[in-house]
């Protein structure tokens, strides 16, 4: 089946259980015998001789089977383990052979699940995230187009307008001096026509001057022309010419028009990069999505999304526990009801209204030792007897597992496959929920001891341990198969961490009891925030624990009340 198949199917009203002539809802997975199975059909399983050791999951969290592939040199054997040493698959009588001797083997359907949900994961991260986030950056950038078109058009109007200003200002002084030529102009002609009208005077005068010297020159009597006075002709007068106006033509060029105008240059501000969603608050949508489709049937008000508050909330439920001095540690079971535990051994169960309905005298000197199974039962420590105890619905105390000559510290019931992990001097142990030990996990692949005291230890929702280890300082988490994936030591110079749980999200909320608060990581050991402080109200957070509703609680030193909060 493809990874779009296997969403498809995991999406539908319900698997078919694959028991033979079972056609009920096969909501649980064998991952021994690769098939699903019905409630009816699990509880067979588990209490047949033959499969009561098999590991049943809920079907979202099956692990993927094998592909069959024969052995090149043993062709009736299917290849099933993975030499470390080699670093080759190889079938079971590979392993057997001398060249193999001494070699350390993993089992190859193991590390193909864990490869097959690694390479889901990031699948899934293409499909969920990078995709949508790629094309709505995409949308983005489309708008951003439409934007500038529109703002560059814009710009051109405005260039455009100037333009036209620049030119009605250049004819408005090209009229005025058109207009100042005519004026110039009528002033030379009136000029010339006084010059002219003066020559008219004179030649006026010339003929009245030349009739004159006639009339003298006709006279007979030559006497009366000695006798007469004599004419004196009066000189030309004298005009000037004009002096027409030149013009000047104005001297400019380009670059002057371009300084007069406008002009459009790249802002020297540097771009702001594009806002890209952060990949945790997608996942973080994506696992809640997942998380409320599993428990749609059980919870039909689970219908949003889940996501981080921008603010932590204090919810009208406040518990005073009697009969503990300082809640330590907090459990709550199925029904909702608390197991509050302090540093003295007294372990409390509380009703809703905070009625004390028993108490046990447990190990003294230890932290976070009781767990609620997904059976509820109370399943609790004693480091004194090393071993491991649980309690009944109704109330029956039974020994449950002797841990031999390590002494349990914290426990933790899964909530994928009722694993119980349990958080030891220097290692951490898982057995079945049957009691039954299958997993050591003490170092890291260069061999360093990765835990010291862990006081307490949870399971994320992918399968990761997550202790906090009271002598190191250090939150540590390694995946389900005992692999480091990270540590976290605060972001002071000092801290020290307590209680820890993890939410539907795949948060991780870590006490620190140095700085009073309670910081929040995400799957990956990333700081997010400190949700809880003393500005809160806080004062020494010691126990934290997340309920089926996604609130949380939240236990103090020094007094014996336990706070509900909602930052979901």
């Amino acid at each position: 089946m493809s990874e779009s198949s296997d969403e498809q199917a995991a999406m539908q009203h319900y698997l078919v259980c694959g028991t033979e002539d079972c056609q009920k809802n096969g909501q649980f997975y064998c991952n021994a015998c690769h098939r699903p199975l019905c409630e009816q059909c699990r509880n067979k399983h588990e209490n047949t001789p033959n499969t009561r050791n098999h590991e049943i999951v809920l079907y979202r969290y099956r692990k993927q089977q094998l592909p069959l592939e024969k052995c090149q040199d043993h062709p009736t054997r299917n290849v099933d383990i993975f030499c470390r040493e080699c670093k080759t698959p190889i079938c079971s009588k590979c392993s057997t052979m001398k060249e193999h001797e001494g070699h350390k083997f993993d089992d190859l359907e193991d590390i193909y699940a864990e490869k097959y949900a690694l390479l889901q994961g990031e699948f899934k991260k293409i499909q969920k995230y990078f995709l949508p986030t790629s094309q709505d950056l995409k949308t983005g950038i489309e708008e951003d187009v439409k934007q500038i078109k529109k703002i560059m058009e814009s710009i051109r109007t405005s260039m455009k307008a100037e333009a036209k200003s620049l030119k009605n200002l250049v004819d408005e002084v090209t009229s005025e001096n058109v207009e100042h030529t005519h004026t110039m102009e009528k002033s030379l002609l009136e000029m010339l026509k006084s010059q002219e009208t003066t020559y008219d005077d004179y030649i006026t005068y010339l003929w009245k001057m030349s009739d004159q010297f006639q009339e003298y020159l006709s006279i007979t009597n030559h006497k009366l022309l000695f006798k007469s006075k004599t004419l004196k002709i009066q000189p030309i007068p004298e005009t000037t010419k004009p002096i027409p106006p030149v013009f000047t033509a104005g001297q400019f060029n380009k670059d002057d028009i371009k300084k007069l105008l406008g002009k459009v240059n790249f802002s020297n501000i540097d771009p702001a990069k594009r806002k890209i969603q952060p990949m945790e608050a997608v996942t973080a949508h994506m696992k809640s999505t997942e998380k409320q489709l599993e428990q749609s049937k059980e919870k039909s008000d689970m219908k949003q999304t889940l996501s981080l508050s921008s603010s932590v909330t204090k919810v009208c439920r406040e518990y005073s526990v009697p009969g503990v001095n300082k809640a330590c540690h907090v459990s709550v079971d199925k029904s909702g009801r608390l197991w509050v535990s302090d540093w003295s051994g007294n372990l409390v169960q509380t009703d809703l209204q905070g009625k004390q309905l028993q108490k046990i005298k447990a190990c003294t000197q230890s932290a976070g030792y009781h767990t609620a199974s997904q059976d509820g039962e109370l399943i609790y420590t004693d480091q004194d007897k090393k071993m491991i105890y649980r309690i009944t619905p109704d109330r029956k105390i039974t020994e449950f597992i002797k841990t031999g000559d390590w002494t349990p510290i914290s426990i933790h019931s899964s909530c994928i496959n009722g694993d119980i992990l349990v958080g030891m001097f220097r290692k951490v142990t898982r057995y079945s929920k049957t009691g039954k030990k299958i997993q050591n996990i003490q170092r890291d692949n260069k061999g360093q001891e990765l835990y010291s005291v862990p006081y307490y230890i949870t399971e994320n929702i992918n399968g990761d341990i997550c202790t906090s280890d009271y002598n190191k300082d250090t939150v540590v988490v390694v995946n389900k198969s005992g692999k480091h994936m990270f540590s976290y030591t605060g972001q002071g110079s000092r801290f020290c961490p307590w209680g820890i749980c993890t939410d539907i999200l795949g948060h991780i909320l870590v006490c620190d009891i140095v700085n009073e608060s309670v910081h929040l990581l995400d799957q990956g050991g990333e700081f997010l925030s400190v949700i809880l402080s003393p500005q809160q109200g806080i004062k020494s957070p010691r126990a934290l624990c997340v309920d089926d509703e996604n609130n949380l609680y939240v236990g103090q030193d020094g007094t014996n009340i336990v706070t509900v909060y909602k930052y979901l």
